[in-house]
């Protein structure tokens, strides 16, 4: 039956030294031809328990194979039996987006038969323009940084990160002409990248840390906050400063932020732990739930078109990018993926003090730009493609439109706790 296979899988297969492995794994389509035609049942076909292994409830094996293809290939995984993933489930899963335009022939951007833009801005926005002499409008300039995709590198929340590590995210950041939010330490260090870096500096930014050289600045949310901003506004009025404050499900976050836009912040960023909740691992809140209840609150306070909401937290694929900004959110920052790009396991050691089974640390860096580029230019053909199925052309009007998405759990609400309810 080995003969038989349309694949030519066995006639090609033979031991990889990049895996160490048999390439069968990798040739093998899975149409499960030979194993159903063996006459004596000598072959079959079992899932590799090491692939299980990987990862954990958020970045399960699948997500992380997903991504590791993506920043091999720069390619979409397709499947010809269509979207095998959840339609329920917690997080980001239990949100079905409306895809009723993938009908109309035009709504393309992929194949370029439609234009579609992804450009955001993160930054203030005025609250209103101000006519003078003559009908004209004064120009009213804010600290602000545009980029072409609404996705920002965030810190990583773990790793064996090298130097080598961050001059790759830094020069992928650069070749996509996005952010990169990197420690100050290691920003210093790589000047060259300066335009795409912005150096988090925790509550203080060092006195020695050149803040002129950077389009924008990242600290951390605190009581004297405020004083931080000051300082930085005098070393460079055109300084973007972005403050990251803690998402969680507490009604205080929303008056948190208004406080924050009001002492002149130019974003917000809402982050949530890496597993996407406002705890550490599967409990509490999720970063969907917080960003739709944030949202809510500024459109009922009247200043969410003044305000850039940068969400973090969770982002492992593609589509939960589109959906956090469905939720509410204007930019998302995305860190596990990156590491992803980088084979990364997500296995923990480093935070354990043990080894990197891939050694992340010792990658060049001009092999890894290479694959989160791929990474995030796979993910931006998803963006076109979600994009236009939805009818929507312009990535600004994605945030918090939640009239082109169900949530799962509401539509178990709405149809079944009247059926079931007593009374």
């Amino acid at each position: 039956m080995k003969t038989l296979c349309i694949y030519k899988v066995y006639e090609k297969r033979s031991f990889s030294t990049d895996i160490f492995g048999d390439t069968i794994d990798e040739l093998c389509k899975s149409c499960f031809r030979c194993v159903q035609g063996c006459p004596k049942r000598l072959i079959h076909k079992t899932i590799n328990p090491e692939w299980e292994a990987l990862g954990d409830d958020v970045y399960t094996p699948e997500v992380i194979s997903i991504n590791w293809e993506q920043a091999e290939t720069g390619k979409i995984p397709v499947s010809g039996a269509g979207y095998g993933g959840p339609f329920s489930g917690a997080g980001f899963d239990s949100m079905w987006t409306d895809m009723s335009e993938i009908v109309r022939p035009t709504r393309d951007g992929i194949h370029g038969r439609e234009y579609i833009s992804t450009l955001v801005d993160l930054g203030r926005k005025p609250p209103y323009l101000v006519s003078q002499e003559g009908d004209l409008l004064s120009s009213v300039t804010l600290p602000s940084v545009r980029i072409p995709l609404p996705v920002v590198f965030d810190l990583l929340p773990f790793g064996d990160l090298s130097a080598n590590v961050w001059e790759a995210i830094a020069s992928a950041a650069g070749k996509l002409q996005t952010v990169a939010v990197i420690p100050w330490d290691q920003a210093v260090r790589l000047s060259q990248y300066s335009e795409y870096i912005a150096p988090f500096v925790g509550r203080e930014a060092p006195e020695g840390l050149p803040v002129n050289r950077f389009r924008m600045v990242e600290v951390e949310d605190h009581q004297s906050v405020a004083a931080s901003l000051e300082k930085l506004r005098e070393r460079d009025p055109n300084l973007a400063v972005s403050v990251r404050m803690s998402a969680s499900s507490n009604p205080s976050d929303l008056a948190r932020i208004l406080e924050l836009h009001s002492l002149g912040f130019d974003v917000i960023h809402y982050a949530a732990q890496e597993s996407g909740y406002e705890s550490n691992g599967s409990q509490g809140s999720h970063l969907k739930d917080m960003v739709r209840q944030v949202h809510d609150g500024l459109l009922k306070n009247a200043v969410r078109d003044e305000i850039t909401l940068l969400v973090s937290g969770g982002i492992a694929m593609a589509e939960h990018v589109i959906k956090a900004m469905l939720c509410g959110a204007n930019a998302v920052g995305v860190d596990v993926p990156l590491l992803l790009a980088l084979e990364c396991r997500v296995c923990r050691n480093c935070l354990e003090g043990g080894d990197c089974p891939v050694s992340i640390a010792t990658i060049p860096p001009s092999w890894g730009w290479r694959r989160i580029v791929n990474l995030v230019g796979a993910w931006h053909n998803q963006f076109l493609e979600m994009m236009g199925a939805m009818g929507i052309r312009e990535a600004r009007r994605l945030t918090g439109e939640q009239g082109r998405v169900m949530f799962f759990e509401d539509l178990e609400r709405d149809t079944f706790v009247k059926l079931f309810s007593r009374g």
